[in-house]
């Protein structure tokens, strides 16, 4: 029986090896059960192919021919999936897996298809009856190109591993929770969803091609030119030329319609920029060692198009978080669909998808400009070069995508020489670049800056990794060397790219200026791309130290809508608590209780997020609910090795922030008790007992003790000045907090209110 669509010799081929079906015919089994399902869910007779019979020629030692392939000419291909099925020496893996997969790559409808729902499918559709050893999952994903997706029937618990079977004897007892009969339901539900998308697909395809006037029926006509009565109408005798060009116009609205008509990329510019996602490139050549070239190329490729203000380029950052998020095994688990769907979750319009091959000593990489909707291929590049010269290839290819993009499509004119100073002519230097990036991106400070140093250590004019460097000794509060390598990078901001000269001139004004400078170039970044959630987090954060919650709150917001949008957490709890903050200062109280118990859904038992919680019920006045906070606060900090010191000092802050002083009075004291000669702790209850105006005599009288153990902090001269300020001192005050202005490593606004009220206050005096 034939396929339900024509052309096809089969809807199903079972695909698998005579070893699972030996011993208890599990196969055989399989079949017949999905048969009886399919038949009670289909109107239609569905055929099957599957070959229970050794003899039949079509199995592992058998000879290949003609009527194997016919065979395969099928909507689905179901492999069995096992240890056995996973051996490149089979029958079935060579000569019907292989094959399959070739053959449905070239067909009318492709390997992978649309469904109804507007999801993306493999019409290989595997069964997996066993647990696979990895190497045997990276041989899988390799040959289908991307993550391996399977319907299990594995039956497991301790010690065991092996196929599903119809009538269990403990079914209960199974570590997967799966029952046969659901199962088989579940392959049957995918199988009508595959074929139903294939039918749909199917008649699309006749709609182009069916008003086409059939070859014989044209040749007929132009053997009689003269004019004829048709329905009623008159066709009247042309001139031969201009019935030549009328009948060329004709197929040629037929066969090249896109000539006619806007391309989509053409379209996708006139709505705005062209947004583009740039995928890792995929390392074909077996080769490990040349891993690091799938995220140089993709780094090259992000820095040279990010130059374009004609493009908003996504960053590696936000691509990369959303890869960890799909937990691809390697980046040859990156098909196109999965590209795509990261894509559209980036509001990126297209993506490049690209790969690195090896033949004999030649390194070849091609590269696709992909429709993220319809992954329609724009423009495929190809260029050879060797291991030698892969940083000059990546160059090359950059070169070439943007001149497509700039050129072709954006109609601008390409600058005849882009120049970049800032970036590395050494692999190696590039390589300690990209790790020091994952590292950045995990949080691990401390192995970015090793990996940042390295690299800057083989390439001294390497002027990003300098910033970066910067940003993370920043990070870790050290930052006198974090000003030193911001004033180096600083010093080459003008040979960076456009991205690069941003993130240099905003970490100058978080070292060196004010606020306001760095918002101005952290909107730059977003005029760039404006779906980096960590950006508008910064915004918010910037704001936020500004005490302008009002300003501060949408930038956060939207940085959470990316992250809901990506389906995934952010990289920390202060993108919840910040924002939570912020509802706090500005009352809206319902709100922050709300995006607190998300926060607890991905960050449980967090003490930042702890720490929240606490103030906003006794805000509320629910005494209970705060104590058990405060409770559960202390027991984190407990199991997170925090002296006991550390905790009293914290629990005094979210009483002080509370606005319950007595409480908070008590437990600062009581830290200064357990450590009574560590200056923080002195400054701590000094800067407490001067902010409240509790006891400004005794506050001044601990910050001298505080300033005789560091003359120099910043922090302590502050606390003095706004001490002397309080009493009326304001000569005095003034000199204290004109040094602290002055000391402060990054902009710190309440110095910078305390210093203009001083100031103030002094010119009063002088002008009485």
């Amino acid at each position: 029986m034939p396929s339900i669509i024509e052309g096809y010799n089969y809807d199903i081929f079972i695909s698998y090896r005579q070893k699972d079906n030996k011993h208890d015919g599990w196969v055989t089994e399989f079949v017949d059960n999905l048969k009886g399902e399919i038949e009670a869910t289909f109107k239609e007779d569905i055929s099957i192919y599957f070959d229970a019979n050794p003899q039949d020629g079509l199995l592992e030692t058998h000879i290949v021919d003609e009527s194997l392939s016919g065979k395969l000419r099928c909507l689905i291909f179901i492999p069995v999936i096992s240890q056995t099925y996973c051996d490149p020496q089979s029958f079935a893996w060579q000569n019907e897996f292989c094959v399959f997969n070739k053959l449905a790559k070239g067909d009318r409808f492709g390997r992978d298809i649309r469904l109804h729902s507007g999801d993306v499918t493999s019409r290989i559709l595997p069964v997996k009856i066993r647990d696979l050893d990895p190497e045997d999952k990276i041989l899988l994903e390799r040959e289908i190109g991307g993550v391996l997706r399977c319907i299990e029937f594995i039956y497991k618990s301790a010690g065991v591993n092996r196929p599903l079977r119809a009538n269990e004897d403990h079914p209960h007892d199974n570590l997967n929770k799966t029952f046969y009969r659901d199962q088989i339901n579940k392959v049957t539900n995918v199988i009508k969803e595959i074929i139903e998308g294939l039918k749909s697909a199917a008649i699309k395809i006749k709609e182009k091609t069916q008003h086409k006037e059939p070859l014989d029926e044209v040749y007929k006509e132009s053997k009689h030119p003269e004019r004829q009565k048709h329905s009623g109408l008159m066709i009247f005798k042309l001139k031969p030329g201009v019935a030549i060009l009328s009948i060329l116009f004709i197929a040629a609205l037929f066969i090249f319609p896109k000539i006619f008509e806007k391309s989509r990329l053409e379209k996708l510019r006139t709505s705005g920029e062209i947004s583009v996602a740039v995928m890792p490139f995929q390392n074909m050549t077996n080769d490990a060692a040349k891993n690091f070239w799938q995220d140089l190329i993709q780094n090259n490729l992000i820095t040279f198009l990010s130059n374009s203000e004609e493009l908003q380029i996504r960053q590696t950052e936000s691509i990369m978080t959303l890869l960890q998020n799909n937990d691809p095994t390697n980046y040859a688990s990156i098909t196109s669909s999965v590209a795509s769907r990261i894509s559209q979750k980036l509001n990126a319009k297209v993506f490049i998808h690209g790969s690195i091959n090896q033949i004999g000593t030649t390194i070849r990489i091609n590269a696709k400009l992909i429709d993220s909707e319809t992954e329609e291929v724009f423009k495929s590049f190809q260029i050879d070069g060797t291991d030698e010269n892969i940083l000059q290839i990546a160059d090359s290819l950059s070169v070439m995508v943007y001149d497509f993009l700039i050129i072709t499509i954006l109609k601008k004119e390409a600058s005849p020489f882009i120049k970049f100073v800032g970036s590395t002519k050494s692999p190696e230097a590039l390589r300690n670049f990209i790790n020091g990036q994952n590292a950045f991106y995990r949080l691990d400070y401390l192995s970015a800056r090793e990996m940042y140093l390295k690299a800057i250590k083989i390439d001294s004019n390497f002027t990003i990794a300098a910033i970066f460097l910067a940003v993370t000794y920043g990070n870790q509060n050290l930052f006198t060397d974090a000003k030193k390598w911001c004033l180096k990078a600083y010093g080459e901001r003008d040979n960076l790219p456009r991205l690069d000269k941003l993130i240099t001139e905003w970490a100058h004004a978080l070292y060196f200026e004010t606020p306001t400078e760095e918002l101005k170039y952290l909107r730059q970044m977003l005029d760039i791309d404006n779906q980096q959630a960590i950006i508008y987090y910064q915004l918010g954060s910037t704001f936020n130290r500004l005490y302008q919650y009002d300003k501060a709150i949408p930038e956060f917001e939207k940085s959470l809508e990316i992250y809901n949008r990506w389906d995934m957490k952010p990289n920390w709890i202060y993108s919840y608590t910040d924002l939570g903050n912020g509802y706090h200062e500005t009352g809206q109280h319902e709100k922050e209780r709300r995006l607190y118990k998300e926060a607890e859904q991905v960050f449980p038992d967090n003490s930042s997020l702890v720490y929240r919680q606490a103030i906003l019920s006794f805000t509320e006045g629910d005494t209970i609910a705060a104590n058990r906070y405060i409770e559960r606060y202390i027991s984190i900090q407990k199991d997170n090795s925090a002296s006991e010191a550390d905790i009293r000092n914290n629990v005094a802050r979210i009483y002080e922030d509370s606005d319950i002083l007595g409480k908070a009075e008590a437990n600062f004291r009581q830290a200064l008790r357990l450590e009574p000669e560590n200056p923080v702790r002195i400054y701590n209850l000094a800067n407490f007992l001067i902010k409240n105006d509790l006891d400004i005599i005794e506050g001044l009288r601990l910050i001298n003790k505080a300033l005789n153990s560091d003359a120099d902090s910043y922090k302590y001269l502050d606390c003095k000045g706004w001490g002397l300020y309080k009493q009326g001192r304001f000569k005095e005050a003034l000199e204290f907090l004109e040094k602290s202005w002055e000391l402060k490593p990054v902009y710190r606004h309440y110095i910078y209110l305390h210093l203009e009220a001083t100031k103030k206050a002094v010119a009063g005096l002088q002008n009485n």
